[in-house]
């Protein structure tokens, strides 16, 4: 019986130190924070060739990778436009669509229909998610005005005001 209680207790102790690390885990999902942001080469949505490298470092900047097919992209979306009216003025914020089955076209026709007023890019070779080791859509990196990540997270429902407060 005494056996049993102790594997039983030990097991339990080994589920919660699972249970603890899963959080940590999936907070290291993606760049790093304290990382400089790396370069990386997109395509505006009417097709020219452009790179990353040409808005970091100017403001502290918050950038989305989304799709339009993305169920936690479109909940996060209305965030984003307040955050943007909020603070669109000393933050920049960029969209970065992520679709490799849709192309740039589609994307705008999207935007029409949802407006979104920042600048967006497609990330037409998948340079930029590579870059940036994106995990999945809906994934935010927010840098501050030297190009240091301070912030990552994924899904609909992420709090980004405080650490967007922060970056004046």
């Amino acid at each position: 019986m005494r056996g049993a209680q102790s594997a039983l207790r030990a097991l339990v102790v080994a589920a919660v130190f699972v249970a603890a690390a899963a959080p940590a885990a999936q907070a290291q999902l993606g760049i790093e924070v304290g990382s400089k942001a790396p370069p990386a080469r997109v395509q505006t949505l009417d097709g020219r060739v452009a790179d990353l490298s040409q808005v970091i470092g100017k403001a502290p900047i918050v950038m989305e990778f989304w799709a339009t097919w993305c169920p936690s992209c479109k909940q996060l979306e209305p965030e984003l436009q307040r955050l943007h009216a909020k603070y669109g003025s000393t933050v920049a914020f960029v969209g970065i669509a992520v679709s490799v089955n849709q192309k740039p076209p589609l994307v705008q026709r999207y935007l029409e229909r949802h407006p979104m007023p920042w600048t967006h890019f497609y990330d037409y070779e998948g340079e930029a998610t590579g870059a940036y080791d994106v995990p999945a859509t809906s994934y935010i990196v927010i840098l501050d005005r030297s190009g240091t990540v301070v912030y990552t997270g994924l899904g609909g429902d992420q709090r980004l005001e405080r650490v967007i407060a922060a970056l004046k």
